[in-house]
């Protein structure tokens, strides 16, 4: 994991612990997360998790606005308890009065989808493709039948795939 994370996590609290005057307790930090989130805190848990891939592609914003973003959930957690809503005003407090940051509740990081596969059903209707996922092309492979909503025919795999 990244020491310059696990610096600014830790800098994070101390700002917190000066401006209220009390300790916290450490999280453990983890960088298993994927997907579309940057950072996620599990406030029973006392756990904050980061995507590692944002991290590199954003490195300035995340050390910056991100890092500080999860801390404060955990921050207002230990101050309010379990009765406050995730970015609610406890949680805008903490990041416009402890770190002075706009209290933004989502990254505006660039996501690389990734591609997935469909499989193309049809039935007698004209113009009637259906996309499949994965997970549903193996239902109708196990058994499962799928029927057109209009013509009420079972629905048939064309033998086509495609990339999306």
């Amino acid at each position: 994991m990244p020491e310059q994370l696990n610096t600014r996590v830790e800098a994070c609290f101390e700002q917190a612990e000066a401006f209220f005057k009390r300790t916290f307790k450490r999280p453990v930090v983890s960088f298993q997360l994927r997907g579309q989130k940057a950072g996620v805190a599990h406030l029973h848990e006392n756990l904050l998790r980061f995507n590692p891939q944002l991290y590199r592609e954003n490195i300035e914003d995340f050390l910056r606005q991100t890092v500080p973003h999860e801390v404060a959930h955990l921050i207002a957690h230990q101050l309010f308890g379990d009765r406050i809503q995730p970015h609610g005003e406890e949680w805008q407090l903490i990041m416009r009065g402890v770190y002075e940051l706009p209290p933004n509740r989502c990254h505006t990081y660039a996501i690389k989808r990734r591609s997935v596969t469909r499989y193309i059903y049809r039935c007698p209707c004209p113009d009637s493709d259906f996309a499949f996922s994965a997970q549903r092309h193996s239902m109708v492979r196990q058994g499962r039948r799928y029927l057109c909503r209009r013509c009420r025919s079972t629905l048939e795999f064309s033998g086509e795939m495609r990339v999306e």
